[in-house]
């Protein structure tokens, strides 16, 4: 039976194969923060990509922008993160650990003499608790001073919501209608981890679909399941794939409705995606402090309203996380030990690896021009280090789907073998035929 991925294994993977690296590692690390290597960037713009063309790209009623991340300050007052985002954190007098409030190591009242602090365990070394906002700060122009101060964004959306009327007088859109976008954003955690499930700078890909007051609630299950489809038609396991749905307690602010994707990692079941009803909040708070008018006109019933919103949005790294748990796999192959992720072809950072069996008889040269013929229609490696065995592994724990082999052969009656990743299948195939062969097995 196949092994599941533990977060310690898969993380040793992410470096080894060049998915994700530690950020300033040289210099000890900066926490919670990580740089993608050569195939998690591969792997990421192909999920952004495949995310692009669902939303926009196959769809005539959504837009895509990419907005700016320094914003005007007063959009932040507006949308409520100013007052509102925040975390009530405490401080160890004594070895100066900082914890969310809420932490459930916390024992006692923090600010009482019953508190502990869950790392020295010194008792009555808690702060009282005391607000922390997670947005970054920084400054615009040459002083720092209170009048110069900005934000690095803390979601995409605002973003959105700002250039409403922009998108629809420029692409003549009308409601019901959405806008995408994804890109960077930033919050300063305080208790971030899990590898890139959460981190201080991350990508969202998110959509705003705006909608008439009363059809809210039927957009808001038409996007519930098809976000839901979306997953799993890109090939993670429906049955670690739930809804969690947001109890009143539980609701933003801003929300009438909340369900998040769940998806059950290692460390257990954690929301990737949200779907949320906005009502006409965004849009209403930015109408007041902007003192533009941003509702709409009904060309037909002649009725004017503030939209309503319907969002839909996923962290990119999560996103990648989930695709990086789902497909790990531990397999036993005739007595040996097999690691390979089991990614949707369509999907995969490497496409194909091509190999010479042996570096003589003509070999490298053949497999060096089929690569080189390769290279132009998908993305491929080139790998004539160690025994074939090794680089079928090597590209097994890279997710490759395919792998050619040139060998003695092929130099006489130009074939290749090509290796299935997930069947382990051998196909005698024409080099004439190899594009055409890969082409119709990555369609997924």
């Amino acid at each position: 039976m196949a092994r599941l991925a533990d977060m310690d294994t898969l993380v040793s993977l992410a470096k080894r194969r060049g998915f994700v690296f530690q950020s300033s590692e040289i210099y000890g690390g900066l926490g919670s923060v990580w740089d993608y290597g050569p195939l998690g960037v591969e792997l990421k713009r192909n999920l952004t990509d495949r995310w692009w063309h669902t939303m926009v790209r196959s769809r005539e009623d959504v837009e895509g922008i990419e907005s700016a991340v320094l914003m005007h300050p007063r959009v932040w007052e507006a949308s409520g993160h100013v007052g509102g985002f925040t975390d009530p954190l405490v401080d160890c007098r004594q070895c100066k650990n900082r914890f969310r409030a809420d932490d459930g190591r916390i024992r006692g009242t923090p600010g009482e003499s019953d508190a502990q602090c869950p790392v020295c365990g010194t008792k009555g070394s808690l702060t009282a608790p005391r607000l922390f906002n997670l947005m970054f700060k920084t400054y615009m122009g040459a002083v720092e001073e209170a009048a110069a101060q900005i934000y690095l964004r803390p979601e995409t959306a605002q973003g959105t919501y700002v250039n409403v009327l922009n998108v629809m007088q420029s692409s003549r859109q009308r409601i019901p209608f959405g806008i995408a976008q994804f890109g960077k954003a930033f919050r300063n955690e305080i208790t971030p981890g899990n590898f890139i499930f959460r981190t201080r700078e991350f990508e969202q890909a998110e959509m705003q679909y705006f909608v008439k007051p009363g059809e809210d609630e039927k957009w808001f299950e038409y996007w519930r399941a098809a976000r839901m489809q979306w997953h799993v038609d890109l090939g993670i396991d429906p049955a670690r794939l739930r809804f969690q749905e947001h109890g009143p307690d539980e609701l933003a602010h801003y929300a009438k409705q909340a369900e998040d994707i769940e998806y059950e990692f290692p460390f257990g079941w954690q929301e990737f995606e949200g779907i949320h009803n906005r009502t006409d909040y965004d849009l209403s708070r930015h109408q007041e402090y902007s003192r533009k008018r941003l509702d709409y006109m009904d060309p037909h019933t002649k009725e004017r309203f503030v939209p309503y919103v319907v969002e839909t949005a996923v962290g990119v790294g999560r996103m990648v996380l989930v695709t990086l748990v789902d497909a790990y796999r531990e397999e036993d192959v005739e007595g040996e030990k097999r690691v390979v992720l089991r990614l949707n072809p369509a999907i995969a950072p490497i496409k194909v690896g091509v190999f010479p069996l042996v570096k003589k008889d003509g070999m490298p040269e053949l497999a060096r021009r089929i690569h080189d013929e390769l290279r132009l229609n998908f993305t491929t490696f080139y790998d004539d280090g160690g025994s074939i065995g090794r680089r079928y592994r090597r590209q097994d724990e890279a997710g490759t789907p395919f792998c050619v082999t040139v060998d003695g052969q092929s130099t006489g009656d130009q074939t290749v073998t090509v290796r299935d990743r997930d069947t382990l299948v051998q196909d005698r195939v024409s080099i004439d035929a190899l594009v055409a062969y890969v082409r119709n097995r990555l369609v997924r």
